[in-house]
């Protein structure tokens, strides 16, 4: 199945060849890497999604929330590393995953080889940030944010312009729902 926004005329994909409809870890990093201009998912159960181009105040939004989490993770490097949404994570239930935003800590980066580093990277990331574009589903995005969770993340936002509030995610916790916050800072659970 192949989801796209209601708002996306075309969608044109090349799919490599012996690629069949069930799509396997395997055909997905196939089909990632011939289809490199469009950001792709996986989810758990091998469904396919296409993530349309986000607008203006979407990409104006993403561009702040990755400044600042880079200028934090450049303050505070000896601690682990960033990275933006074009990245894409191999979770342990084998969805692949791509958050607005990221952070991984230096020990479990550097227990990666240096070939796990350079492909989709095979972990879930102990922080991630999703902001909700309009074209996005909140209940889908509520759904990606508990498995960032269940697969082993400690802190998740969820950034939520068009209702005004964050949602926060966070290992062993309920949900915590921020209304019209001016600034947000994370403590990580580490169960």
């Amino acid at each position: 199945m192949i989801q796209t926004s209601a708002q996306t005329e075309t969608l044109s994909l090349e799919f490599p060849r012996a690629l069949s409809l069930n799509v396997t870890p395997e055909q997905f990093e196939a089909l990632a890497a011939a289809n490199r201009y469009l950001k792709l998912e996986r989810t758990a159960q091998g469904e396919l999604i296409v993530n349309p181009p986000t607008g203006g105040e979407s990409g104006k939004r993403n561009l702040s929330i990755s400044t600042q989490l880079g200028n934090w993770v450049e303050g505070n490097e000896d601690l682990g590393e960033g990275f933006d949404s074009s990245t894409g994570f191999r979770l342990p239930n084998w969805a692949y995953r791509s958050p607005d935003a990221s952070w991984i800590s230096r020990q479990r980066w550097e227990s990666l080889t240096q070939e796990q580093r350079k492909g989709f990277v095979p972990l879930c990331p102990e922080v991630v940030l999703e902001l909700r574009s309009p074209s996005d589903s909140l209940s889908k995005l509520q759904e990606k944010m508990k498995e960032y969770i269940d697969n082993g993340s400690l802190l998740g936002w969820l950034i939520d312009p068009l209702n005004t509030r964050v949602e926060i995610y966070r290992s062993g916790r309920e949900v915590e729902v921020i209304n019209n916050p001016r600034e947000l800072s994370g403590a990580m659970n580490r169960s």
